[in-house]
């Protein structure tokens, strides 16, 4: 199993809409690099739901229930989405404050490249945001 995480504008999709969705389409990505993270999730995969723009902190997790296919709302044909599930919300949500502050997440791709909207995490890191959190792993 490989980690991610995931941004969404609370505005746009919340952690509340995934909760009533259940299972929904992650959309919209235009950006090479974040649509070549998602080509590489694979079924089971488990990732951060994280609020962006104002909130900055992850809320809770998703797991990746259909790989990578066309994102219909692309008339280029270039980039694509997966389907992901909610699965637990954090107990406590944990900021991009706490995580700046956390020295063993220094080299986070959240830290490193801000922008990115879906990036992967190592074990390590996954493991330690969830304890942050007050979440099982």
């Amino acid at each position: 199993m490989a980690f991610w995480l995931m941004k969404s504008e609370p505005g746009a999709w919340s952690w509340d809409d995934q909760l009533k969705a259940g299972a929904a389409e992650w959309d919209g990505v235009r950006n090479y690099q974040a649509s070549n993270n998602m080509k590489a999730m694979k079924l089971g995969d488990r990732a951060f739901f994280y609020h962006s723009v104002n909130e900055k902190r992850v809320v809770g997790i998703v797991e990746v229930v259909k790989e990578y296919y066309p994102d219909p709302s692309d008339p280029s044909g270039r980039f694509g989405m997966v389907d992901v599930a909610a699965v637990a919300p954090f107990a406590e949500p944990v900021t991009l404050a706490r995580i700046k502050a956390e020295p063993r997440l220094a080299e986070i791709a959240l830290v490193r490249q801000s922008r990115l909207s879906v990036l992967p995490l190592r074990a390590a890191e996954w493991k330690l945001i969830c304890q942050m959190g007050g979440t099982e792993a």
